[in-house]
């Protein structure tokens, strides 16, 4: 019986206490996505489909995981579940940089060769983040996100999460993405390769986002997730509130991300730093 078919048997009819051989069970499935073999979504035929099993053995670890306490005589402790500590990265092997400083990479994710992670960032469990790509301070990888090959998450952007509905589509942001400062990426947004990201922007599901290069509006439904364009440049705009006489008489507007052109030569030559920084 090969990994998915024993997750989803055992996952189907969860015991109440751990059942016999599950620690060697989870060992397999934490090292075969920590190893890239399996993912918590992927890109099938052009399409990104979630693999809902993953995230049921992701979801097995918590359940059946026991909160201890590490490292307490270290200045640096910390209480989780057993099943979830931090990952032994072989970072030299690699060619992965963790700047010292409090970051934490999470038991149950993958990273890529040549990734760069600045202090303090963590990536959480089921990410993945492909090679080549730079993790600035304070960046959130959430569990499940999908993070392609170099891709620069600038300080302060937040990738979120997600276990469950274990259907629910991660964040995915694809290959050469830029995601500027204190940005937020949600709800299972897709963010098309080559993308540029401004500073600021706030992306989720219900998000309008208006391209003015093609004069239309891209959003999410309720079981689509909002899609962004491969390289298109997304920086934070406003509309006037309309239909509202309190808001139109002080001129109040709402936020909201706009496409301003698509990446060209002059963006690319404005992003060639990421090239000296690795």
């Amino acid at each position: 019986m090969d990994l998915k078919q024993r997750i989803l048997e055992l996952a189907g009819n969860p015991p109440k206490e751990e059942p016999q051989n599950f620690r060697e069970l989870f060992h397999e499935f934490l090292q075969a996505l920590e190893k890239g073999e399996i993912r918590s979504a992927e890109k099938v035929d052009g399409r990104w489909i979630v693999n809902s099993w993953v995230k049921q053995g992701i979801l097995l670890g918590f359940k059946y995981g026991e909160n201890r306490a590490y490292d307490t005589e270290s200045a640096l402790h910390f209480f989780d579940k057993h099943t979830y500590p931090t990952q032994k990265i072989d970072g030299v092997e690699k060619n992965i940089r963790i700047v010292p400083g409090g970051s934490s990479v999470r038991s149950g994710c993958y990273v890529g060769e040549n990734v760069t992670m600045m202090p303090p960032m963590y990536i959480n469990a089921g990410a993945y983040v492909g090679e080549n790509t730079m993790l600035d301070s304070h960046v959130l990888v959430g569990s499940c996100a999908q993070i392609g090959s170099g891709v620069h998450l600038s300080a302060g952007a937040q990738i979120g999460g997600v276990l469950e509905p274990i259907g629910a589509m991660p964040v995915v942001v694809e290959d050469n993405c830029l995601v500027g400062g204190n940005t937020g990426i949600y709800e299972g947004t897709q963010v098309g390769a080559g993308a540029v990201i401004g500073a600021g922007v706030v992306l989720v599901r219900s998000t309008p986002v208006y391209d003015l290069v093609n004069e239309c509006v891209y959003r999410g439904g309720h079981n689509e997730p909002l899609q962004i364009p491969k390289n298109a440049v997304v920086v934070p705009g406003s509309r006037p509130i309309k239909n509202h006489k309190y808001a139109e008489s002080i001129g109040l507007h709402i936020s909201t991300p706009v496409i301003i052109k698509y990446r060209d030569d002059k963006t690319d030559a404005a992003t060639t730093l990421e090239h000296l920084l690795r």
